[in-house]
């Protein structure tokens, strides 16, 4: 069974003590899967957290974990990442049934929730933790992000080349 965290903002002494959700929504999205209808894609696009929901939103998404992802520092604390001090970025993993929703409507999501032409993050979120990569897991998933990142490229509505790496997943 699929176990979803969520963490509430508390404000405490004016200051921000928690913000965001770890996990996934519940219902019939985390229906129980074979290994065999279980895909997974990890993707960093700045602040984790703002990228769970669009993800969470589709139809055969089983699981959206926030975590860190393309650094060699094992177990990394938020605050070494977040701060800088690792090589790690914000990413989310993203579980799936392929029957229900295609690597390719992910790819397509993704590009939606970021800037693609921004070296040094995402929006607000400044810093090498939070560029945007897509970390392939194998050759079709390679194949399939650079087809996608091509395309994106050719279509004209960026005025920038495109940054975002697609690198060979690691660990998350």
């Amino acid at each position: 069974m699929t176990k979803a965290y969520t963490l509430l903002g508390l404000f405490l002494a004016g200051g921000l003590v928690v913000l965001g959700s770890f996990g996934s929504a519940s219902g019939e999205k985390n229906r129980e899967v074979s290994g065999d209808e279980r895909a997974v894609a990890t993707f960093a696009g700045g602040c984790f957290w703002c990228m769970e929901p669009p993800f969470e939103k589709l139809d055969g998404v089983l699981e959206v974990l926030s975590g860190y992802s393309g650094g060699d520092e094992p177990d990394p604390r938020y605050e070494d990442v977040s701060s800088g001090k690792t090589a790690h970025a914000e990413a989310v993993q993203v579980t799936y049934d392929p029957s229900r929703v295609s690597y390719a409507e992910l790819l397509d999501v993704f590009w939606r929730q970021i800037d693609p032409t921004d070296p040094d993050g995402q929006f607000v979120d400044r810093g090498r933790q939070y560029h945007s990569a897509i970390f392939v897991r194998d050759a079709e998933q390679r194949r399939q992000a650079e087809a996608s990142k091509a395309e994106l490229a050719a279509s004209g509505r960026l005025a920038k080349p495109l940054v975002t790496e697609i690198v060979d997943y690691r660990a998350f």
